[in-house]
């Protein structure tokens, strides 16, 4: 069997976008630590394609993810150009494009979070056809406690690297910068489980026929 035709066309669209990001980066260090959970995941979905397919609506919005982290990596997020556009259009005092970011954090890790659980644990059924009505919650935790763990990464990107790391934490001098960013990411969260709940289990039933 060769590779899903899903991922084949998810990698045609990437692929481009990824090279333009690599040519030239404002911060080479920063487009490394940017584009890292891209170079980690991709390779994981490829690998587990045949015997864990994922739903197209999650292909999507990864895929979706994957660019909003490439582009930040590419000009850092302080510097990408729609960010400034909307600064400037809305007299923000700084650039939001990380808080596109960070929003993505909670939106798409929510959907992949239900997908695993609704899929591999008991959640999936709690006698009547439907799933648990612990799942929610959990997921809501899973994508908060994640990106929890991110900003811890970033504190110790910051501790290791110095001021090479300024680019990668964003914080552009909001000092509560890093609540905002969890804020954002659990904001993401619910949204998804509240709009996509039902079209999520439409687009898994498909690929578990």
């Amino acid at each position: 069997m060769g590779m899903d035709r899903r991922l084949i066309v998810f990698l045609a669209l990437l692929v481009p976008v990824l090279a333009w990001s690599a040519v030239e980066p404002h911060d080479r260090l920063t487009w490394w630590l940017e584009v890292a959970p891209v170079l980690i995941g991709v390779p994981l979905i490829l690998a587990v394609q045949r015997r864990f397919p994922l739903s197209t609506l999650l292909l999507v919005l990864i895929w979706l993810h994957c660019v909003i982290l490439i582009v930040g990596g590419h000009y850092t997020y302080a510097r990408v150009p729609a960010g400034a556009w909307f600064q400037e259009w809305f007299g923000w005092t700084r650039n939001n494009y990380d808080k596109l970011g960070h929003f993505a954090q909670g939106f798409v890790p929510a959907i992949l979070a239900r997908e695993l659980l609704l899929r591999t644990s008991p959640l999936r059924d709690r006698g009547d056809g439907r799933p648990s009505r612990w799942l929610g919650f959990l997921v809501v935790s899973v994508c908060l406690g994640f990106s929890a763990f991110y900003e811890l990464i970033e504190w110790w990107t910051a501790l290791l690297s110095g001021e090479a790391a300024e680019s990668f934490l964003g914080t552009q001098g909001y000092v509560w910068d890093t609540q905002s960013d969890m804020g954002w990411a659990l904001g993401g969260a619910i949204l998804a489980l509240v709009v996509l709940a039902r079209l999520h289990d439409r687009s898994m039933a498909k690929v578990l026929r």
